[in-house]
């Protein structure tokens, strides 16, 4: 059965489409091109719909090639449908009773998106000379890979006070002996580097930054942001004028929370009220970069920075930042009231591997779990509780797990829920070293979860937690 939907709702679901269908043909990505890709998008939509009428786009896409003006007339209606968990619906049905797939307004209008600003480039002019620095967090290691696979980049350079942690970058990436070394200074001042990756413990990123940062170097700094909120502070404090901070956070690359994220902004649950994470790992040590599976012994986690309370350990410090900045992402930069937490304490460790934090915003409450210790890891099996967010809005939910291809979704006018396929991560939007570059390249500043804005509300809320779990009660959000 067919319904009546205004025109509007038509083009909502003409964008929705089409952002399904982004098989480039080939046209290379210049303005041109652009347009060209929107006319293949959407003759082969019809083609496969067998609309005889044709839609021409009248203004160029803000990413991947979609036309924002383009909408379709009550004449070029498709049959499309959607599978559900029960049935096939109609897209007329499940548009009706949506308010806009638009950005929200008011409080809740959504700040530009890194998409949006994602084709707006223009070429590279020159090869980023980038040094990675402080083996102490394993994922030095993928990040250094994704360097040495960016066309416009290489590894001038690598330091670490313990040289055999460098030992496997060395063979990975072909990296001379002349330039690998144990002092920092060195390493900055031989090779003069355009930007620096961090990797150190997370009580030392604040050391860390104010070390490199004076040598007038862009800083990528892996996760988490800070010890805490201070820290964070002095680091944005350390960088000379001009040179971008930036701070990674791994899940931002995983495809279904930035589908996830789109679906947000464009208003397809309403105004987000709650956002539900569950996350972490078998344990810290359990695998190593390119997540290479190990068995970590007694004697590693005693070594390990990871079980020291005095060096930023524990599973509440290592992932409770993931679910609260990229829950600020989803949240629209809200920030909540109070929080509080509770963190296990295991017997014979000095640190949590378990931690439930609640945080109370004007619009509800949100709760973010970390888990050392589950089942499996998301990224070969997923466990249950299964790793990943669950957003839920005014006017619907998404279901959105760790590596999956899709992501549920419920609306009002489609309770029973629906799949969405996680759209596929393109250059220069599939990384951290990419989408960085990509912004300096541009003169662009660096956008959502990465941002210094947005990762230290994402603090903020880390630090109440950590310190509601020691105090055992709620506490007002630290500011």
């Amino acid at each position: 059965m067919e319904c009546e939907c205004s025109d509007e709702h038509w083009r909502i679901e003409r964008l929705r489409i089409a952002s399904l269908h982004r098989d480039d043909g080939g046209v290379p990505k210049t303005w041109w091109g652009d347009a060209i890709r929107s006319l293949i998008h959407v003759s082969r939509r019809f083609a496969r719909l067998g609309s005889k009428h044709p839609v021409f786009p009248s203004k160029r896409a803000h990413s991947g090639g979609v036309p924002w003006s383009a909408a379709f007339t009550p004449q070029t209606r498709p049959p499309a449908t959607i599978a559900t968990g029960k049935r096939k619906i109609s897209a007329p049905q499940r548009l009706c009773g949506l308010k806009s797939a638009l950005p929200l307004q008011g409080s809740a209008r959504m700040r530009p998106f890194e998409t949006e600003r994602a084709y707006t480039k223009r070429p590279m002019e020159k090869k980023w000379k980038i040094a990675g620095i402080n083996f102490d967090h394993f994922h030095m290691g993928d990040l250094l890979r994704m360097v040495h696979e960016h066309p416009s980049a290489e590894i001038v350079g690598i330091s670490d006070e313990q040289p055999g942690r460098m030992e496997e970058a060395v063979r990975n990436f072909a990296i001379d002996q002349s330039n690998v070394f144990a002092d920092y200074r060195e390493c900055l001042e031989k090779t003069k580097p355009d930007m620096v990756i961090l990797c150190p413990a997370a009580a030392r990123h604040g050391e860390w930054t104010e070390k490199v940062a004076p040598f007038g170097v862009h800083i990528l700094m892996e996760k988490p942001f800070a010890a805490s909120v201070a820290e964070a502070d002095r680091m944005v404090a350390a960088m000379q004028p001009g040179k971008q901070l930036a701070i990674n956070w791994p899940l931002r690359w995983v495809a279904s929370h930035v589908t996830t994220q789109r679906l947000v902004r464009e208003g397809l649950i309403g105004e987000v009220t709650e956002v539900h994470f569950y996350d972490g790992n078998r344990g810290p040590l359990y695998h190593g970069a390119d997540k290479i599976e190990k068995e970590p012994t007694a004697a590693e986690k005693d070594a390990s920075w990871f079980y020291q309370q005095d060096q930023g350990g524990g599973s509440l410090l290592d992932y409770l930042g993931y679910g609260t900045t990229l829950g600020t992402w989803y949240h629209n930069g809200r920030k909540p009231t109070e929080v509080t937490c509770m963190a296990d304490e295991p017997a014979g460790l000095e640190v949590d591997e378990h931690s439930i934090t609640i945080a109370r915003y004007d619009c509800g409450l949100s709760k973010f779990e970390t888990r050392w210790g589950t089942f499996t890891d998301p990224w070969i099996l997923q466990p249950q509780p299964k790793c990943g967010f669950v957003v839920k809005g005014t006017d619907g939910t998404i279901a959105s797990y760790d590596y999956e291809s899709n992501v549920r979704v419920q609306t009002r006018a489609n309770p029973e829920g629906y799949e969405i396929e996680a759209e596929k991560l393109e250059p220069p939007l599939e990384n951290p070293v990419q989408y960085f570059l990509h912004c300096l390249d541009n003169d662009q500043p660096i956008e959502g979860p990465l941002s210094v804005e947005t990762s230290r509300i994402g603090q903020q809320i880390v630090d109440t937690a950590f310190q509601s779990a020691k105090a055992k009660r709620t506490l007002p959000l630290v500011e």
